[in-house]
């Protein structure tokens, strides 16, 4: 089977000292694509030498809303700057990391939703989808995308909400982000979103070196774990693995606009 995390953040740390012996793995595990985020202008060169060096790895440009206080007015033209300068390239895929986050303390929610309606402008200007963090702000982000009407979409990363939300970004054109936060037995609520959740909507991630699922709880999560959050969502939805594998392939190459023939 085939897999793609749709959301990694393997150029930190915590995987300098086995980045490549973990790239390995994955090819052997199927995991054949794997999109890095990006949190910050400081680290858009990294992600991007990391595509560069690596067949499997594809780019999301963009501003995090929980490192507000580290983003500079100027960050917006640069990313601007950024976008432009890698348009061309295949390796880039989204706008991304980006969104609204008020579950943060004492969060600024009109400099997040400046922030967010920034980025918003510059996906729908480079036509490109938008990677979305979203937490406790879904009401707030939903009618912010009814403004924008992405032309492309995009993704709610680590989707936990309702299925009334989940609907509600559905007909927006987006996908539902998927991985370890579905396979904890206390999460009721996600289980029976997820077992009813439409077969077009899903796409698979991991949220690596965070959010690792049930079965690696307290370690680093890592796209190694995608084949088994794969078997345990197919689980919860009474769907065939092989069917439901294919699917998210499926969803994640139409969102990207990504051939669906796999590598190997």
């Amino acid at each position: 089977m085939h897999y793609i995390d749709t959301h990694t953040h393997l150029d930190f740390s915590v995987f300098d000292h086995d980045r490549e012996a973990v790239l390995e793995d994955c090819a052997r595990l199927g995991v054949e694509r794997m999109v890095v985020l990006s949190v910050g202008a400081n680290n858009w060169q990294r992600v991007w030498q990391l595509s560069q060096q690596h067949r499997a790895l594809y780019v999301a440009f963009g501003l995090h809303p929980m490192f507000l206080d580290q983003h500079r007015p100027g960050h917006i033209a640069e990313l601007s700057v950024q976008l432009q300068a890698t348009k061309s390239s295949d390796k880039l895929c989204a706008v991304g990391e980006f969104g609204l986050d008020f579950f943060i303390d004492n969060a600024d929610r009109e400099a997040q939703q400046q922030l967010f309606e920034q980025q918003l402008a510059l996906a729908a200007d480079f036509e490109l989808p938008a990677l979305l963090h979203v937490r406790r702000a879904h009401a707030q982000c939903i009618a912010t995308l009814k403004r924008y009407k992405l032309k492309r979409g995009g993704i709610i990363h680590a989707f936990s909400g309702s299925l009334q939300e989940a609907q509600e970004y559905i007909k927006l054109g987006f996908k539902l982000g998927l991985g370890g936060a579905a396979t904890w037995p206390q999460a009721k609520r996600l289980h029976r979103t997820v077992a009813e959740l439409p077969a077009n909507s899903m796409v698979l991630e991991t949220d690596s070196p965070d959010m690792p699922p049930q079965f690696a709880g307290g370690l680093r999560n890592s796209p190694q774990h995608i084949p088994e959050i794969a078997r345990l969502l197919a689980e919860l939805r009474k769907q065939p693995l092989q069917e439901f594998t294919e699917q998210c392939w499926h969803n994640s190459c139409e969102l990207f606009d990504w051939a669906t023939t796999p590598v190997s």
